[in-house]
């Protein structure tokens, strides 16, 4: 493996912007979702467990389709003590986390001295999906559904992957049922997307779909977004580690390793520093902890194509590549005084890391924010999965004979500037009367 970096120049944003958005959508993808959606909305069911049997290897009868609470409650007694307990930990510190921001409804008199207002209601019924593979992400359970129940959504519906067997795992599987969802298909890719957007005879369609895929996951969403809502479309991950001569090189490797470790040899690992010198320090660490991992060939798949390093010695200039970039994840590995100054001027970021001893890793299992964040330089313009998301949102206007004569004139301007004499008249008559 030989890894090298670059320094700043002229071409390094162009280099950079090319590089993040490498994982493009192929016709492929796109012509392949289309087919399996158009299947589910005609044939349902049967289609569901054809391409369940064809991408999973998992041969399912429609009374298999649903998880069993029988199945549930055992996977959770299943359980060692101290793996309910975190699960329990992470559910506490992401419900504490997300009942900060619940928003308020508010009521107020605008300047007719009308009632205006908003109201917030919980999104009615919502479908969680929960990527299968290589291994069981219990913690994007936890990183969804909770917010979910914090937001008191009142029905959730989970679908996700079963192994060649035609079973889920049973830590995945315990941790929704410590979250009391008992709704769960062994279902996944694009074809559980669309039955959650259309129906089948075992599901009903949901208002709006949430959680991380792959391509065809994505593209899927993608494709469904509105007939049903979306929450956003997070492609493989990504971490950006900033570095200066106060960072310690195990562990800036540890957090370029853990990224690179996610599975779908997508994965974006992104390396700033301002110390020469440091960056033969990190690539010595890279190959020693890389001897030590169970991952370590996919690992050094995505080393080889998806590692990129610059030395730049300014922080301020770190700060405009960073920002630039937009990474899912920011790892701060820098001195105390200079936390400050980099989180007011990198304003992009899908999740900031501050300081050593803030692993990525805590922020992907146990510290509160969700870990279902943009990709692909999207941080530029949306954000990671809130609890607002679970929501939606009401205005109110309320009227009374006093208000709408104070508001009248300024309606019936408007009605003639836009030629609609039906609008004003509509006004008009309530003033009249």
């Amino acid at each position: 493996m030989n890894l090298e970096y670059r320094t700043f120049d002229s071409s390094l944003l162009e280099d950079l912007a090319k590089f993040s958005s490498s994982v493009a959508l192929d016709a492929h993808v796109s012509e392949t979702v289309k087919e399996i959606l158009s299947e589910i909305k005609l044939r349902g069911e049967d289609a569901l467990l054809e391409r369940t049997k064809l991408y999973d290897g998992a041969e399912l009868t429609k009374s298999e389709l649903a998880v069993k609470q029988s199945e549930l409650t055992e996977a959770l007694d299943s359980l060692k003590e101290n793996q309910r307990e975190a699960l329990k930990e992470a559910m506490e510190n992401i419900s504490v986390f997300h009942q900060k921001s619940f928003p308020d409804d508010w009521r107020d008199n605008n300047l007719h001295g009308a009632m205006v207002g908003e109201t917030y209601y919980p999104i009615k019924r919502v479908g969680i999906y929960v990527p299968g593979g290589n291994v069981p992400l219990v913690s994007t359970v936890l990183m969804t559904a909770t917010l979910a129940r914090v937001a008191k959504v009142p029905e959730v519906v989970v679908v996700t992957p079963p192994n060649t067997d035609g079973e889920i795992a049973s830590e995945l599987l315990g941790a929704l049922h410590l979250l009391n969802i008992s709704e769960v298909y062994k279902a996944g890719g694009a074809q559980a997307i669309g039955a959650l957007a259309y129906g089948t005879e075992s599901i009903r369609p949901v208002d709006k779909i949430f959680g991380p895929g792959n391509s065809y996951v994505n593209e899927a969403k993608r494709q469904v977004y509105g007939t049903v809502g979306v929450d956003l479309l997070p492609g493989p991950s990504e971490v950006m580690v900033i570095a200066d001569e106060s960072a310690k090189a195990g562990f800036a490797a540890a957090a370029l390793l853990a990224q690179a470790e996610h599975g779908s040899g997508k994965e974006k690992i992104y390396f700033l520093f301002t110390k020469q010198s440091f960056f033969e320090e990190v690539v010595r660490e890279i190959e020693i902890q890389l001897e030590t991992l169970s991952r370590r060939t996919a690992i050094e798949e995505v080393l080889e194509i998806g590692f990129k390093a610059v030395w730049i010695p300014e922080l301020k200039k770190i700060a405009e590549v960073a920002d630039f970039v937009a990474p899912e994840h920011l790892e701060l590995q820098v001195a105390e005084e200079k936390l400050d100054y980099l989180t007011e001027n990198i304003t992009t970021a899908g999740a900031i890391l501050l300081g050593h001893a803030s692993a990525t890793a805590l922020g992907d299992f146990v510290a509160g924010p969700s870990h279902v964040l943009p990709t692909g330089r999207s941080s530029r313009f949306s954000s990671g999965l809130r609890l607002q998301d679970f929501l939606r949102r009401t205005s109110l206007i309320k009227y009374d004979k006093e208000s709408l004569k104070a508001a009248s004139a300024c309606a019936s301007c408007f009605a003639e500037m836009e030629r609609l004499d039906g609008h004003g008249r509509s006004v008009e008559l309530r003033v009249d009367s």
